[in-house]
């Protein structure tokens, strides 16, 4: 872990896995919405509507996972101090919060049809709105740490916590449909075994696993490009004191 702590050492290697994610993410998303919108058949109760889940699914694995990678750094921020881990949180929350708000707004227009209505306060939608919130109000905390400058390590470390706390709400969306009566089904997905026709399944993970390679391209270029950010604040501030 502590390999790529060198800020150096870690721009070359995202300089070349960064298109890689992004190109062959690009590529297998695109080929799955295909497969889904053109060769899967009409589901027999939800007809066209169903194929929603290619995105709105994906959607709501990477708004979960890329709290989850908030949550991860900030243990390693807090713990080993890795210079790196509050730049990886930082760069997980805009594509976490965008992946978070499409699979709200995909899930408001399936619901439409499906439900009658274009929202209820059910207890997965509920904690899934309080994810997006989360997310705004680290971005907002985590861009007044870095403005602050004299606020320096402390406020990073409240970031840091504020991203653990905010990893509570993770296990509740999770389990929402179970604790609670829910209009949203249970997991169709489980460790093993999978309530989903093939028809669907296979490109419904060929497009997650898209997903999540756009995902993880677009966090390693926000890494790189705040790392520039903070190298030319450094230089300024250098030649200032010069």
């Amino acid at each position: 872990m502590h390999g790529f702590a060198n800020p150096a050492r870690f721009l070359r290697f995202a300089r070349w896995l960064t298109p890689l994610l992004l190109g062959l993410g690009l590529v297998l998303a695109f080929g799955a919405l295909a497969w889904g919108l053109f060769v899967v058949p009409p589901d027999q109760l939800q007809g066209q509507t169903v194929r929603i889940m290619f995105i709105h699914v994906p959607c709501a694995w990477l708004g979960m996972a890329g709290w989850s990678t908030i949550a991860v750094s900030s243990i390693v921020e807090l713990v080993w101090r890795h210079p790196l881990s509050a730049i990886a949180a930082r760069a997980a929350a805009v594509p976490g919060a965008a992946f978070t708000a499409l699979c709200l707004i995909t899930g408001s227009i399936w619901a439409r049809p499906t439900w009658g209505t274009w929202w209820v306060w059910d207890g997965r939608l509920t904690s899934f709105l309080i994810l997006l919130f989360l997310y705004f109000g680290y971005i907002a905390l985590a861009g007044a740490a870095q403005r602050d400058a004299a606020a320096g390590g402390g406020a990073s470390r409240v970031t840091a916590i504020f991203g653990l706390v905010g990893a509570i709400n993770i296990p509740i969306i999770n389990r929402s449909v179970v604790w609670w009566n829910s209009l949203h089904q249970p997991a169709s997905i489980t460790f093993g075994k999978s309530a989903i026709d093939p028809a669907f399944l296979w490109p419904l993970l060929v497009a997650a696993l898209g997903f999540s390679c756009i995902f993880g391209g677009v966090v390693l270029a926000r890494m790189r490009t705040l790392l520039a950010q903070i190298q030319a604040e450094a230089r300024l501030r250098r030649k200032a004191m010069a």
